[in-house]
């Protein structure tokens, strides 16, 4: 880089990486959080924490989830495919962090550590 290169930001340097992070997105977010909640509501003593979520589930079951999710995962494209910056990456970025946070959380709550 020289000094007439400006500097680039986070979200332009992981621009290429968009099919890698929605993947991670759903991997995470869609397949880990999910299989994670139904296992834990399925045991029993884990309740769904969420502020969303956990409403949905209580009143319509834990099918309510999938589509939540389904919802979130439509909102999110939308919103990416709308915008036309290198920032548009946090979309799928945010996904799969979240999606990283709370099934490491479902995991650790699953095994007796929380």
């Amino acid at each position: 880089m020289s000094a007439d290169t400006p500097a680039r930001s986070p979200f332009e340097l992981l621009a290429g990486a968009e099919r890698p992070l929605w993947v991670a997105a759903v991997l995470l977010y869609g397949i880990g959080d999910t299989a994670t909640t139904f296992w834990g509501l399925s045991v029993g003593g884990a309740a769904e924490a969420g502020p969303v979520a956990g409403p949905f589930i209580h009143a319509y079951g834990p099918v309510a989830l999938l589509g939540l999710k389904a919802v979130v995962f439509t909102l999110f494209y939308l919103v990416w495919r709308v915008l036309r910056t290198p920032g548009r990456t946090a979309v799928p970025l945010a996904l799969a962090v979240v999606g990283g946070l709370v099934t490491t959380w479902n995991l650790l709550v699953l095994s007796g550590t929380l």
